[in-house]
């Protein structure tokens, strides 16, 4: 179930790839829903390089979705607090986004140890930058820090994403020989990366 809806989201977005799907599954990807900003933004600025979009347009609309779903995050625990974020992690539909007690208690210990610079520090880092923005909300952490921290963060990892996005027009003919070749490995991964997570919910309930 989860690998058909993974498939189907990567093969919709790359028939739909406009600043809109960019900032919605951006937003996604930067919520505790599992989505790998890797399948979006490097489809979306080579693209840019092809002329249909514009590079700077697909990094701010690119940035603009991880600040929103960092806010979702940050808002989420603000407001309903510890308990219910662990309540969330505990329970079925928090492990099937990948959520675990110890993943958002690992969040948590990253933020008490670097402080405010880890919502900047923790965007680049794997496992953790979903789940940074949990803890600053649990921690009532300054808004505009947070903002700040978050968009240098999250503009840094998207920069990288682009750029290499982008520097794969340079190998124009051979991406359009086998772009058919190429759209299938990405849908083959969105499939694997929907393998794992069934896994990983499965060995979860073991």
């Amino acid at each position: 179930m989860i690998t058909e809806i993974f498939s189907s989201v990567v093969s919709w977005y790359m028939e739909h790839i406009n600043y809109g799907t960019i900032t919605l599954l951006m937003a996604i990807e930067s919520s505790f829903i599992p989505f790998p900003s890797e399948v979006i933004i490097p489809p979306a600025a080579w693209k840019a390089a092809q002329g249909d979009l514009n590079v700077y347009l697909v990094f701010f609309f690119s940035t603009l979705g991880s600040l929103i779903g960092a806010l979702f995050n940050y808002y989420f625990a603000l407001f309903f607090g510890r308990k219910i974020v662990y309540q969330l992690a505990e329970s079925r539909f928090g492990k099937m986004m990948l959520l675990s007690r110890s993943g958002v208690e690992k969040a948590e210990a990253y933020f008490v140890r670097h402080g405010k610079s880890s919502t900047l520090i923790g965007r680049l880092v794997p496992g953790i930058r979903q789940l940074i923005s949990l803890p600053a909300g649990l921690a009532k952490m300054n808004l505009k820090s947070f903002l700040l921290y978050t968009l240098i963060g999250s503009a840094v990892w998207n920069a990288i994403l682009t750029v290499l996005g982008y520097s794969l027009y340079s190998q124009k003919a051979l991406l359009d020989t086998y772009y058919t070749e190429l759209s299938y490995g990405l849908l083959v991964l969105g499939v694997c990366f929907g393998i794992y997570l069934v896994y990983h919910f499965k060995k979860k309930h073991e």
